[in-house]
């Protein structure tokens, strides 16, 4: 105890410090959201008025739009679970074939971009020249396209298909863990299938479920790539396409009023997450293992096994294969068209030259590269500094520290940008690299301090503490021992942080002005323009370059720790 108390008061400079900085940026676009709701406008503020709040919602659309928005993220939320429920029990559970394809339908589908899946699925299935559409009407003579993309149902389906990867990864570890016995107790005792699973299964497991299906709310309500490609061209619009109208079109955009509506979704955001901590606290009540030899009986599936296993491979074809090969398809070709010997013998570079060749493009990807490499870097720092506050100190300060640092976690891109630019329009820095830089950090803080916190929850006290009985001080020892041991969680912070400002695509349709596009908004303009081509290839080049970043990060640490001798 001694120990822990010594650590605390030699590091409450530094708490402080960190409360400080990781406060200003949670909580000063909260602020600022909350008094730009209360003020006359961006050249009135501080008039307070309440106005703004009757006038949103008093304004009969809203409510057609919250409608749409519950459908949204409930139906996307429920199908992503669903999946992940399916998908978590075959491969945990029996012995369908091929169960790497779940490694790489858990991981890979997180490194395409929503705007990119988004754009493909508008590709393949809208009602005018979409290429799944016109290959079915051609094979079934049907005379109009049997889909509409652009429609509630169609972005419904592309969410849950976006967010079942981590409802995966939340249930498939505790379905992993779940005692097989406990379902066999339930049938010897005469309870049927149907009954096994709703009185035994789906008890023990709803934490993790719960969790899923909260977590996916909250990423749906936060959602703006999807509703904006697909739900735009179908005049269907959620909260996120809602707040974006009011602050970009018309002669005087009223932000006031987006401040207003957006501090309702924020509020439903924080509630969600608070909720989900909850169930994922909770679902330490529901261990079901405990005996060292425990493991999982698998159960047969005899001629299932063949259809299921066929079933999991169309999956990794509708989230993986299908959308990165239309983007390849329709990059090649010089308009929208369907595959043949006409459409192969077009083929051409001429829409990966033009984007490269265009000033805007080049200008997008400087910026983009800016953000990722610096945002990364400073977010990893600071993303250190924090995780070694809370996990290596106890006490009130790294409670407080943890839980600024989680928050951004509940804030919607869309309605953090908002605040933002209340914030930024009082200062030289609006429409400026650094604020988009700024937002981006406090957008994405947990990011960096998840893995940098696991990794500090493995290096023991008694290194640091051997080195300083040694006569090294605290630098040299965080120089020498800590940060050589933290290189994987460091290496995995930054990947994911660079990967996420690379893409990043909500903050920037908010803060982005003319100087300071980005690859999304560049890619989404493409969008709007119906320039598919441009989009397919710059988007396929911004994959590429994400894979080429996490590549010289692994490289980076790698040749960092041999040269450490590790």
């Amino acid at each position: 105890m001694a120990r822990f108390a010594s650590r605390s008061q030699s590091s409450r400079p530094l708490s402080w410090t960190l409360i400080i900085l990781v406060g200003f940026l949670t909580l000063c676009p909260v602020l600022m959201l909350l008094l730009g709701s209360l003020s006359q406008g961006l050249t009135a503020f501080g008039q307070f008025t309440l106005s703004k709040y009757v006038r949103a919602y008093t304004d009969p659309y809203l409510w057609d739009v919250t409608l749409n928005t519950a459908v949204f993220v409930l139906g996307s939320s429920l199908l992503a679970t669903l999946l992940a429920l399916f998908l978590a029990y075959l491969n945990t559970r029996t012995d369908i074939p091929a169960k790497p394809l779940f490694t790489v339908l858990s991981i890979v589908p997180m490194m395409i971009p929503h705007l990119l899946f988004s754009a493909s699925w508008a590709l393949l299935l809208n009602p005018s020249n979409g290429l799944l559409n016109q290959a079915l009407q051609g094979l079934f003579g049907l005379e109009s396209a049997p889909f509409d993309v652009y429609s509630l149902w169609g972005m419904t389906l592309v969410e849950g298909l976006l967010n079942m990867p981590v409802a995966y990864l939340i249930i498939a570890p505790a379905m992993a863990a779940f005692d097989p016995s406990l379902e066999e107790a339930a049938r010897v005792s005469g309870s049927g299938w149907t009954r096994t699973l709703l009185r035994v299964t789906l008890p023990v497991l709803r934490p993790a479920i719960l969790a899923a299906v909260v977590l996916g709310i909250v990423r749906s309500l936060a959602s703006y790539a999807v509703p904006r490609v697909l739900g735009t061209p179908g005049r269907v619009d959620v909260l996120a396409t809602y707040l974006y109208d009011m602050i970009s079109t018309g002669f005087a955009p009223d932000y006031g009023q987006a401040a207003a509506v957006g501090m309702s979704v924020l509020s439903a955001s924080i509630a969600l997450i608070v909720l989900y901590r909850a169930l994922t606290a909770e679902g330490e009540k529901y261990v079901t293992v405990s005996a060292r030899g425990f493991r999982p009986g698998v159960v047969e599936l005899g001629p299932l096994r063949g259809p299921l296993g066929l079933a999991v491979g169309l999956l990794c074809l509708l989230m993986i294969v299908l959308p990165v090969l239309v983007l390849l398809y329709t990059s090649l070709v010089p308009y929208v068209m369907p595959p043949g010997p006409q459409a192969f013998a077009a083929m051409d570079l001429r829409h990966w030259s033009a984007v490269f060749h265009e000033p805007g493009a080049l200008l997008a990807l400087r910026n983009s590269l800016f953000l990722a490499v610096v945002g990364a870097t400073l977010g990893v720092a600071l993303s250190l500094g924090v995780a070694y506050v809370v996990v290596k100190t106890r006490g009130p300060l790294a409670t407080l520290l943890e839980t600024l640092s989680f928050l951004s976690f509940s804030f919607p891109g869309i309605v953090i940008g908002i605040g933002f630019m209340w914030f930024f329009v009082q200062t030289p820095l609006y429409s400026t690299l650094a604020a988009l830089l700024l937002a981006y950090v406090a957008a994405y803080l947990p990011y960096g301090v998840r893995p940098l916190a696991s990794a500090f929850v493995q290096i023991h006290g008694h290194l640091e503490e051997s080195s300083l009985v040694c006569g090294a001080g605290r630098l040299t020892t965080l120089r020498r021992i800590v940060i050589p041991l933290l290189v994987p969680g460091i290496v995995s912070a930054w990947i994911l942080m660079a990967t996420m400002f690379l893409r990043e695509l909500t903050v920037s349709v908010v803060l982005s002005r003319p100087g300071t596009e980005v690859l999304a908004i560049q890619i989404l303009s493409y969008a709007d323009d119906g320039l598919w081509g441009k989009l397919s290839a710059l988007g396929l080049f911004m994959i590429v370059l994400s894979t080429v970043l996490v590549l010289c990060a692994q490289a980076a640490g790698r040749a960092f720790r041999r040269r450490q001798g590790l």
